[in-house]
């Protein structure tokens, strides 16, 4: 029950500016990527590998700067 509690009250879904933005970028990149591959325009195609690959690293430096998720002390994950 204890569990069940706290599982509740830590549930955000991942609802932080870090997560929305990498989720953004990632979600461009793929029309990007998609784009690219349906046009023959592999430039493009690759330009969106790089936008999920920047999308994941622009979510982790805003995490770190305070906008994702407050980590718990007393968890070891």
């Amino acid at each position: 029950m204890a569990q069940e509690l706290d599982a509740h009250e830590h549930d955000s879904h991942g609802q932080t500016p870090a997560a929305w933005t990498a989720v953004t970028i990632v979600m461009i990149a793929f029309f990007v990527g998609t784009l690219g591959v349906v046009l023959g325009q592999y430039l493009m195609l690759w330009i969106g590998v790089g936008l999920v690959v920047l999308g994941g690293i622009v979510g982790k430096v805003m995490s770190m700067a305070g906008l994702g998720m407050p980590r718990d002390k007393s968890s070891h994950r």
